[in-house]
């Protein structure tokens, strides 16, 4: 196995801060694009401007003209029509400040790479791993845009198979993000260390996450939460009456909101049993507080769902679900770190 070595102007711990703020600003946007899911603010902006778009519209002209392009996709047309200006400009700005977070995080994560690349402080090794996150973090913004144009023809809102592929990729980079910087500051305590492997028990944990999340932003892209504010049972029923099975499998699990949110339920025990035996391995491994860090995110994470259930999908709790599913993909890292770090 390759050592990946740090030399005299290498600056492991630096870096690992950089990306560590990166992951923070990433963990922002995901929350802020769960307050514009749950908004339906999402398709308020009908175009793509990467630089001018920065600037939101400043004069009651521009503000009309941004409602005119708005008004004509089916959204408005069928769900909004006689929406205010006032109404339309509280959507456009969640959608506005999504965006501008993203751009935020390009410059966060371009500016400093390049400063770093400058004054040789990147480790070796770590070069080609840093390039691979630039390159996702462009490929999320283009996702962000056919996840939009989704929206913008026929349905009034989004797919939720591209809403459910733009949060697991921001979710993995975000991941990817705090992995390196473990990496790195492993790095900066002993110069000789090995960054960690992700061991197949850790990859089966990952694994059963991510398929939890992905039931999730198929409950949001489908409003699936809505069907029933009841909870162990749904609506009185432990499988849920209801559901329209639609020729596939498949097209039956991940589009019929009555199932969708039964499997969301459900398969979350599964995750978090996997993720408590995470945790077990990662304190044995001697990272007691990635143990710790993966108990409480799942633990509140489960009380969260409950109580977002039982409210009927109270904004508020909606979003702290959405933001604490996020850490807990950070914990899952963490502790996936944790059970694959070099020991030395």
């Amino acid at each position: 196995m390759t050592v990946h070595r740090s030399d005299g102007t290498a600056r492991p711990a630096a870096l690992a801060r950089w990306l560590l703020m990166v992951a923070c600003l990433v963990f922002c946007m995901v929350v802020v694009g769960g307050i514009t899911r749950l908004t339906e603010s999402g398709l308020s902006i009908t175009q793509w401007k990467p630089i001018a778009g920065a600037i939101p519209p400043l004069t009651h002209d521009q503000w009309m003209e941004a409602f005119r392009l708005y008004q004509q996709i089916p959204e408005y047309r069928q769900i909004n029509r006689g929406m205010s200006l006032s109404d339309f400009q509280f959507i456009f700005f969640w959608e506005w400040l999504h965006r501008l977070l993203g751009r935020l995080i390009g410059l966060a994560f371009v500016l400093p790479l390049a400063w770093f690349a400058f004054k040789r402080a990147i480790p070796r090794g770590y070069g080609l791993r840093l390039m691979a996150l630039l390159a996702l973090g462009g490929l999320q913004g283009a996702i962000g845009w056919w996840m939009v144009k989704s929206g913008l023809s026929v349905r009034t809102d989004v797919s939720h198979y591209r809403l459910a592929v733009h949060l697991l990729t921001a979710l993995f980079i975000m991941g990817g993000l705090i992995w390196t910087a473990l990496d790195l500051q492993a790095l900066a305590r002993e110069p000789r260390s090995r960054p960690a492997t992700l061991r197949p028990f850790a990859l089966v944990v990952l694994l059963l996450l991510a398929v939890q999340l992905m039931l999730g932003a198929f409950t949001a892209g489908l409003d699936a939460g809505y069907v029933s504010s009841t909870w162990p049972l749904m609506n009185d029923h432990l499988v849920p009456e209801g559901i329209s099975w639609m020729g596939s499998l498949w097209a039956t699990i991940s589009s019929d909101p009555y199932l969708v949110h039964f499997l969301h339920r459900w398969w979350a025990w599964i995750a978090a049993a996997a993720l408590f035996v995470l945790a077990a391995r990662a304190k044995q491994a001697g990272r007691r507080p990635a143990a710790v860090a993966i108990h409480a995110a799942v633990g509140t994470q489960i009380v969260l769902g409950i109580a977002t259930v039982i409210s009927g999908i109270a904004l508020p709790l909606a979003v702290l679900h959405q933001a604490v599913g996020a850490l807990v993909v950070a914990a899952a890292a963490w502790g996936a770190h944790a059970v694959g770090a070099d020991r030395r």
